[in-house]
């Protein structure tokens, strides 16, 4: 009886040691390469979005740098009548925030609704700049998961019909097919996860540089209306 159990226990063991060694043999990697032809569009989908957001990400960066004194520089000259001054530190300063200040400059002079509509015009064009091609982002999120539940689909109707023709019922066939099939539909997930959290951050980055924008356009109007020295 002794013997039969330590061959019982023995064989247990072995079986134990044979399954997590199966299970120690599966990586990330070697899942996503069973994931079928479709994965090849999801792979192309994540590396468009991740170049989309480092493009957008320093675009942005770029656009919401703003020297701190710019427009205390900017209200002096202005009020001790050297406007000229003033548009020569506009022009020379690369950010949407000095564009719309230089336009407002240009029309020194005319009707403040004027200068307000023309500085407006320069925000929007700033505006669609700062936003261009943020649309990919917010797709890459919508389709990445319709990729992965296609993937999902073809692989399950390949595997019942393979099914269906050899014959073979086994739960480990079933269930190995099934797993194999369902990592497109996790991949997509997580690539549209990953897109659409890339899209939202980007997007709070333009709010800001849009309320630095509007904030510098109405201290511009103000100083305007400010009595020179």
């Amino acid at each position: 009886m002794s013997v039969l159990l330590q061959i019982v226990a023995d064989t247990t063991v072995q079986a134990a040691q044979t399954g997590q060694q199966a299970m120690e043999k599966i990586s990330l990697w070697g899942l996503l390469g069973k994931g079928g032809v479709l994965m090849y569009p999801l792979y192309l989908l994540l590396i468009l979005a991740i170049f989309m957001f480092f493009e957008r990400f320093l675009a942005i960066r770029k656009a919401s740098r703003i020297d701190a004194n710019f427009m205390r520089v900017i209200r002096d000259n202005i009020l001790s009548g050297n406007v000229q001054a003033a548009r020569n530190l506009a022009r020379t300063t690369d950010s949407p925030v000095a564009r719309i200040i230089d336009k407002g400059l240009k029309r020194v002079g005319k009707p403040i609704d004027v200068i307000e509509k023309s500085m407006e015009s320069v925000g929007r064009l700033e505006l669609y700049n700062m936003e261009k091609n943020l649309n990919i982002l917010s797709l890459i999120a919508g389709i990445a998961p319709m990729f992965g539940f296609l993937g999902t689909i073809v692989g399950m109707i390949e595997l019942f019909f393979e099914i269906n023709s050899t014959g073979n019922f086994e739960l480990s066939v079933i269930a190995g097919g099934i797993y194999i099939k369902m990592i497109t539909s996790g991949t997509g997930l997580v690539i549209g996860l990953i897109a659409y959290i890339m899209h939202n951050y980007l997007t709070t980055q333009v709010d800001k540089t849009a309320n630095k924008m509007e904030i510098a356009s109405t201290e511009f109007i103000d100083i305007l209306q400010e009595p020179t020295r």
